[in-house]
């Protein structure tokens, strides 16, 4: 560009102030680089092509339960390799701020998520034993809950005898395979769903899951589709997606994720030009002599025009790139940490999204400022009016 020298040479008249603004719009696209993924990938639906492994729950809510019948029929599915099932307990261990995950899952729980290893002798003992307990190695840690243990559960939906109490025997501690994902997988606890069926005192022969394993994920899609037949038009309806899907779906049920994304943005934003806007108003005004001369050298109003513009742009601009690039470095580092929630990666919307906003904040924060440089008169700036 044949004045780049002179808007970057403007652009950084002043430096602590340029430095500062900087890393808040820095800090601005950073937090829209994350979030606005998450939104994407909450709203988007997502693909079951290509999965490995199957969630069918309920169509209706994540809260509704399937009869534990549906197992027979979906293990007939052509391509299904296997079916595991599981149902959510929600106890709490003395405080509920001691919450972490408990469910009630069948015997073959271990055959389906291969990711959890478990010496056999204690899965045996687990398998073998009504009132026996599976928990993470990170969270009998947390706790110091050691083999033979009793852990007394606090039931919070589901009675057993008129009281809250499910008092369960630890037999087992699994850990997880990947390291990476061992905080957030060995933070479970897992009992026999038979004890959980026989035993609590409102619901029988139900489940809140079925997952599904695949002989090839190519056929992830048919696969799916003939599961959710089964029970189309029925009272139990379902829904086969893929864990990430389900695991966002669950989240969903307490916040509407998008709208939250959203709100946070929007302030961000607006914040944000609120402060680059005055940031880009005192550099003109500071400028004033310094335009006026460029007009007595023949500048043109509509090339001033353009410059301040510029200038605002590529503030945004460097701030927004630098920002979306830490983004695309960090959130790919946080993913594998939490069970499918975080995308990957950036997805190619936010990076289109994100170069629409440098553009349109960058037009908004420079138009005024732009403006007067090129209504300026060259008598009433190099007096002083």
């Amino acid at each position: 560009m044949k004045y780049f020298s002179l808007v970057w040479a403007q652009l950084f008249r002043s430096r602590t102030r340029t430095l500062l603004t900087l890393l808040s719009v820095v800090a601005a696209f950073l937090l829209f680089g994350m979030l606005d993924s998450v939104r994407v990938a909450f709203t988007s639906g997502g693909s079951v092509e290509g999965a490995n492994r199957l969630i069918t729950a309920s169509r209706l809510s994540i809260t509704q339960s399937l009869p534990i019948r549906l197992e027979s029929q979906i293990r007939q599915v052509d391509g299904v390799r296997d079916v595991t099932y599981g149902m959510w307990f929600g106890g709490i261990y003395q405080d509920p701020k001691n919450f972490f995950p408990n469910f009630s899952v069948a015997p073959n729980y271990f055959d389906v998520y291969r990711e959890l290893e478990i010496p056999a002798e204690q899965l045996r003992a687990w398998q073998d034993t009504r009132t026996g307990a599976v928990v993470g190695e990170g969270l009998a840690r947390q706790f110091g809950w050691k083999l033979g243990d009793t852990i007394p559960l606090q039931a919070t939906i589901f009675p057993r005898g008129g009281s809250n109490d499910w008092p369960l025997q630890l037999v087992g501690i699994y850990r997880s395979k990947d390291r990476t994902q061992a905080a957030n997988e060995e933070r479970q606890l897992m009992m026999n769903w038979k004890y959980f069926d026989e035993s609590n005192d409102y619901i029988k022969n139900q489940v809140s899951w079925f997952t599904i394993t695949l002989d090839n994920p190519a056929q992830a899609s048919r696969v799916a589709l003939a599961i959710d037949a089964i029970s189309a038009n029925s009272d139990h309806e379902t829904k086969t997606q893929t864990e990430s899907a389900f695991q966002q779906a669950f989240v969903k049920q307490f916040a509407d994720i998008g709208m939250i994304v959203t709100s946070i943005m929007a302030a961000v934003f607006f914040t944000l030009l609120l402060l680059t806007g005055n940031t880009m108003a005192q550099a003109v005004r500071e400028r004033i002599p310094e335009l006026a001369t460029l007009k007595t050298l023949g500048f043109a109003d509509g090339t001033l025009l353009t410059l301040v513009l510029l200038e605002a742009v590529l503030l945004i601009g460097l701030g927004g790139a630098i920002g979306m690039g830490l983004a695309a470095v960090i959130l790919p580092a946080l993913a594998p940490m939490t069970q499918g929630l975080l995308p990957p990666g950036i997805p190619l919307s936010t990076w289109l999204l994100g170069g629409a906003l440098i553009v349109v904040i960058g037009a908004v924060v420079g138009v005024l400022p732009a403006l007067r440089a090129q209504r300026l008169k060259i008598v009433d700036a190099l007096a002083g009016r």
